[in-house]
């Protein structure tokens, strides 16, 4: 793990609050949301775009979407910061190339790549790739691929200002209402997260070392 003397520990959680934050869980929704549509919708497609082949799987993996986020969030100490942040590269992502669908075969790839990269930007601790393809359950070569792969889909437009971070906030906020949520969204520095990447099919332990995921 690599540091450069920030101090961007995780704050202990209060007695009333939970253990996962609040975005992870609205994020989690739209996801899930998001693909259940698409994966219907590439049913009825001819053709689909090829953009997001580099993060296909063969099949979809076991691990739920809200599970795996919340691995990351487990084994990496990532703030939440960066899943909103990732979050807005996968929204770049299907605004840049709309012929490529997030589906179930690609959106754990995605998202633990998207995060990964979002803790680099943000955070000034955070663990190197080989930590993060062994919580993610991809191989270090894989996932180093997948980096390079997303930075040029993004054309390596990889900061995100203060204004767009509150919008999609303010966006989640709008998501959270429609569930009938009433918490706000805590707005953390943008400046301080931490690196992740989480696997694609594993069974949650309470060992404070990531478990190695099978397909």
């Amino acid at each position: 793990m690599s540091s450069s003397g920030g101090d961007n520990h995780r704050a202990e959680p209060k007695l009333d609050e939970p253990t996962t934050p609040r975005v992870l869980t609205i994020l989690s929704c739209v996801l899930k949301k998001l693909v259940a549509r698409n994966d219907q919708l590439v049913l009825s497609l001819a053709q689909l775009g090829k953009s997001f082949n580099a993060f296909h799987g063969v099949r979809a993996p076991n691990i739920t979407i809200p599970n795996y986020i919340e691995r990351i969030y487990k084994y990496t100490n990532c703030s939440p910061s960066c899943f909103v942040v990732g979050y807005v590269y996968i929204d770049r992502l299907v605004h840049r190339y709309p012929d490529s669908l997030v589906v179930s075969l690609n959106v754990h790839r995605l998202l633990v790549t998207c995060v990964m990269v979002a803790s680099k930007i943000l955070d000034d601790v955070h663990y190197n790739n080989a930590f993060y393809a062994r919580v993610g359950g991809v191989t270090n070569t894989e996932l180093n691929k997948l980096e390079i792969e997303l930075l040029f889909l993004l054309d390596f437009r990889v900061t995100v200002s203060s204004r767009v971070f509150e919008s999609y906030c303010q966006h989640l906020e709008k998501e959270m209402m429609c569930n009938d949520a009433t918490r706000k969204i805590e707005r953390l520095p943008i400046s301080n997260s931490v690196d992740d990447v989480i696997e694609i099919s594993v069974e949650d332990t309470q060992t404070s070392s990531p478990p190695q995921i099978v397909d």
